[in-house]
């Protein structure tokens, strides 16, 4: 058995990409290993949403070339949403990748490596699918209390700054029944919790169910104790789902809700669909109905055109919605988007960094305030394992806080509760109850 070494950068999607690729090279005489240096087959699973993640994999596939000098017999690949979107450069003689694969392509893997191995020529699948590609294949997963599970692929959305529609195709959405016995087979394998994932899960429609009905027919596997999704959109969030997170005892009090910029002329630019007040009385729907809902976001700051007052008004919202934490980026033009074709990359990288600083500083507050009011309370958590700490255990809240205490007797997928004696911006210090 040839052993692969694999690699995976980017999204919690490519992480169930990467387990979906196991499977399909396990169930063909192929074997894995933790270490590039015994791999005959190497293989890296990208994404080519962020320019660093660009970077980041070629510096890779020029440190993993050195192998290749030592062995000659070692296949190298490219997989993911950077090898859909950057098929010609990557298949350049001088990057030295064998094959070039898209995210609905993983199947032919196996076929593709004996067509390398037989004829020494390079080999690319980019074909994009307009159905469900992977529905028959379970991925292989390590223990663990999280499991990741693709529910849908694709989006129809086509905000500008975004390379998704390119990379993975329309949208089309699992029989939710099937979705259910994977869910069934991971809490006989011992996951406690699940993670429906999605470029846009609330857009998930499969004959007549949609994306609340999907919660409510998963929840229903004995076993699984917590239910979270990402990523919805702000621009058709119903309130059929509302009332799910609020009522399912099983759906966590956590929604992440990408918010992108606080300017409604670029929130049009960036083809949003939604304005500022749009998402400002969502947000108030969702905690009039939710209390105590745990809000997260994602914000781009330096699109072009963005001035200062745009970034004002950026601030502004994350003030006044006061998120618990957020994922933070400076705009990186990706090839093939709308964005990199209509919109110059205008705002400086001085400009960039001097907003993004004041964005993270003001979250970084925030996020202190909204986890001051759990200080003295006690909660419950789920065991993920160690802490970085010595003797310290790590866990999550319903609400996706994380929480560290003093232990080590307790195994990850158990439901403890502690009492928060410190707090963090990022973390809830606390003691076993």
């Amino acid at each position: 058995m040839e052993k692969v070494y694999i690699e995976t950068y980017g999204c919690q999607m490519n992480e169930y990409d990467t387990e979906i690729v196991k499977t399909v090279l396990k169930n063909n005489r192929y074997d894995f290993t933790e270490n590039p240096e015994e791999a005959e087959i190497i293989l890296l699973n990208t994404c080519s949403v962020r320019e660093n993640a660009h970077s980041k994999v070629h510096q890779r596939i020029s440190t993993l070339k050195q192998l290749r000098r030592e062995n000659k017999h070692i296949v190298m690949g490219v997989l993911g949403c950077m090898a859909q979107n950057l098929r010609d450069e990557l298949l350049d003689e001088k990057v030295g990748v064998d094959i070039v694969a898209g995210p609905d392509s993983y199947k032919k893997l196996p076929r593709m490596i004996d067509h390398v191995r037989q004829s020494g020529e390079k080999d690319f699948e980019l074909t994009l699918s307009e159905f469900e590609t992977y529905s028959d294949i379970f991925p292989t997963r390590e223990k663990g209390v999280n499991a990741w599970i693709a529910v849908m692929r694709g989006c129809d959305n086509f905000c500008t700054f975004c390379v998704v529609p390119y990379t993975r195709g329309r949208e089309r959405s699992r029989d939710p029944f099937n979705v259910l016995e994977e869910v069934k087979l991971l809490a006989g394998q011992g996951f406690r919790q699940i993670t429906l994932l999605g470029q846009n899960v609330n857009s998930y429609k499969f004959d007549k169910y949609d994306f609340a009905d999907l919660i409510e027919i998963v929840s229903k596997a004995d076993g699984i104790e917590r239910i979270r999704f990402t990523s919805p959109h702000p621009k058709d969030f119903p309130q059929k789902l509302i009332e799910v997170v609020a009522d399912n005892p099983k759906a966590c009090k956590h929604i992440h809700l990408p918010l992108q910029a606080g300017s409604d002329r670029i929130l049009e630019l960036m083809n949003r669909t939604y304005t500022k007040r749009d998402f400002l009385d969502l947000v108030k729907v969702m905690r009039n109905r939710i209390p105590g809902l745990v809000l997260t976001t994602d914000v781009i700051v330096g699109f072009p055109t963005e001035t200062e007052d745009d970034f004002q008004e950026t601030l502004e919202v994350m003030k006044k919605v006061e998120f618990d934490s957020a994922f933070m980026f400076k705009y990186s033009e990706r090839r093939q988007t709308i964005a990199s074709r209509k919109f110059p990359d205008d705002v400086s990288e001085e400009d960039k960094t001097s907003r993004i600083t004041r964005l993270v500083e003001m979250q970084r507050q925030i996020s202190y305030k909204k986890n001051l009011r759990y200080l003295g309370e006690t909660l419950q958590i789920m065991i993920e394992g160690k802490a970085r700490k010595q003797g310290q255990l790590m866990g999550r809240t319903d609400g996706n806080k994380i929480a560290v205490f003093t232990g080590s007797e307790i195994q990850p997928g158990e439901l403890v509760e502690v009492r928060v004696t410190e707090v963090t911006a990022n973390t809830l210090i606390s003691e076993l109850v």
